[in-house]
């Protein structure tokens, strides 16, 4: 059982994190940390761990192998280079940092301490999204010739809200929501992202990063994708959809974008799914409509014990790797550039 300090206890902590430690089955949490001590007593006790108040008197703490950190974006930088200072293994959450420059600061810190580094893109581990994957790699669909994922919430306006701050977050729909889609979808397709073409947007709210967003991506292996991830679409309208076509046949999904471990997937298969057919007359077609059956895990203790087995066998983490966050922000990059100069990018 791998010992872990939780840094940050607002948001995406409170909110998710704490509430699935009670499924982590080797991981437990003993310590916390948050300036704010009314949000870092409360939640230290809730899961009965201790309290600190600044990140040195966590990293001090000897019991202490990894740190969860679940601050602000900006706050990545300085504060893993503080935990790998202290050798602790690391899981950050996403995006990875507010630049380049600083993701591979991090990235070569953690290297030179010899921890482990992760990021916290935990849609990969959806039971769901897993089981698409193996799909894939086992050519159901045959090669992915088009997928598309969606990822959609309500963010108003809010005073002080970090996200809505570029230099706090640096940017808005599309590095906060589109990168867990550019991250998902590379994991199931298997192949890189090699060029983007994007539209970024503020068409609703008054903030000064975008609430709208669209990318299109061309990948390695010569698949097309669309990603659509917008910050003024209530939340009850978008539905977080998966789509996945091949030359067989295709993958949809519903709920496996998102916070949620729920949702709901089909394959379309057919053993006839390559005949030509001049009417295009779908209804007529022996189609099989296979739900796609599956037990519901927490995404959000699997990404904690998967940093935590990979601690206990000493082997270095080979899913959700700093290196991956590292070329996800790169795909973001590229994308704004893409969205500021109505030009195709290529991903460097």
């Amino acid at each position: 059982m791998v010992k872990w300090g939780i840094i940050g206890c607002g948001g995406i902590a409170r909110r998710r994190m704490v509430p699935a430690l009670a499924e982590c089955k080797d991981s437990k949490v003993v310590a916390v940390m948050d300036v704010d001590k009314r949000a870092a007593d409360e939640v230290a006790g809730q899961i009965g761990a201790r309290a600190f108040y600044t990140e040195a008197g966590l990293l001090a703490d000897p019991e202490i192998e990894a740190v969860y950190i679940a601050t602000p974006v900006f706050l990545h930088h300085r504060q893993v280079l503080q935990a790998a200072a202290a050798g602790k293994h690391i899981m950050v959450e996403k995006p990875i940092s507010i630049s380049v420059t600083e993701a591979e600061a991090m990235i070569n810190a953690c290297r030179q301490a010899g921890i482990y580094f992760t990021e916290g893109y935990m849609m990969k581990y959806h039971a769901l999204n897993v089981k698409a994957r193996e799909m894939v790699q086992a050519g159901e669909i045959g090669p992915v010739v088009f997928a598309r994922a969606q990822l959609g919430c309500w963010y108003p306006d809010m005073p002080g809200a970090w996200r809505q701050d570029p230099k706090l977050g640096g940017g808005g729909a599309l590095i906060d929501m589109a990168t867990h889609c550019y991250d998902l979808l590379q994991y199931i397709i298997g192949s890189k992202i090699k060029e983007v073409f994007a539209f970024t947007d503020t068409l609703t709210f008054k903030y000064p990063v975008d609430d709208s967003s669209t990318t299109m991506l061309k990948f390695e292996n010569g698949a097309q994708a669309v990603v659509d991830a917008f910050f003024n679409v209530p939340d009850s309208a978008g539905q977080g959809k998966l789509e996945l076509y091949g030359n067989k046949g295709s993958i949809q999904a519903e709920g496996t974008i998102g916070q949620a471990s729920t949702g709901r997937m089909a394959a379309y298969l057919s053993d006839d799914a390559q005949a030509y057919d001049p009417q295009q007359s779908k209804d007529s077609l022996d189609v099989d409509k296979r739900e796609v059956a599956y037990s519901p895990v927490n995404m959000y203790a699997a990404e904690m014990d998967y940093l935590s087995q990979c601690i206990e066998k000493r082997q270095a983490p080979t899913m959700s790797t700093g290196e991956e966050g590292l070329f996800i922000l790169k795909v973001a990059n590229a994308a704004y550039e893409s969205g500021k100069t109505g030009c195709k990018i290529e991903v460097r």
